[in-house]
């Protein structure tokens, strides 16, 4: 893959842009097993894009609600909230913030620090930029779509257990998926 310095994205404005909750979704999935994978997400999360003249000086930073897990089992979800994984009651809000933006190929990376039961790792978390254009109220919404595979055990959520026949019953990497629909402040 080919590594610019810049790229041209129609409709892109500078600015100070607010995820929208209610079009955007924060969702995770993670080997279940060793033979399927559990699909969860958040509910609750809040977010701010600063767009630069050019979009490698940009910056974000997000917050998400850990408490806010749902994964479609209420058992489950009050398991990975109890201090064996997520111990969101000492532990309530994940944040992320940008240390920089780059394009890479028809994308583009954004570096940042994830903070996760109070360990910071550097993550990068790659953005394709689905579109950005006029919405019905007379403002401008921006539509990002962005990844990354984080590794559990390195934010402290390492618990271990084993499967009889071999193998664990969580798996340590987890996939994150995120659609973000943004919407550009108002000057």
């Amino acid at each position: 893959m080919t590594t610019a310095t810049t790229m041209s994205i129609t409709g892109y404005r500078a600015g100070t842009w607010d995820i929208d909750p209610v079009h955007s979704d924060v969702s995770f999935s993670v080997r279940h097993m060793m033979v399927s994978k559990i699909r969860g997400r958040f509910a609750t999360f809040t977010g701010k894009i600063v767009t630069g003249d050019d979009v490698t000086d940009s910056s974000v930073t997000a917050t998400i609600d850990a408490a806010s897990v749902d994964t479609g089992n209420h058992l489950r979800d009050k398991d990975v909230r109890s201090d064996k994984f997520l111990d969101v009651e000492k532990y309530p809000l994940w944040t992320f913030r940008s240390t920089g933006v780059r394009v890479d190929g028809d994308g583009l990376v954004v570096d940042g620090e994830l903070t996760i039961k109070g360990v910071t790792r550097t993550v990068p978390l790659n953005v394709e930029v689905n579109g950005i254009g006029p919405d019905g109220s007379g403002g401008t919404r921006a539509g990002l779509s962005v990844s990354t595979t984080i590794d559990r055990n390195d934010f402290g959520v390492d618990v271990t257990l084993p499967l009889d026949g071999g193998g664990v019953v969580v798996g340590d990497k987890v996939q994150i998926t995120i659609e973000i629909e943004a919407i550009l402040r108002k000057p």
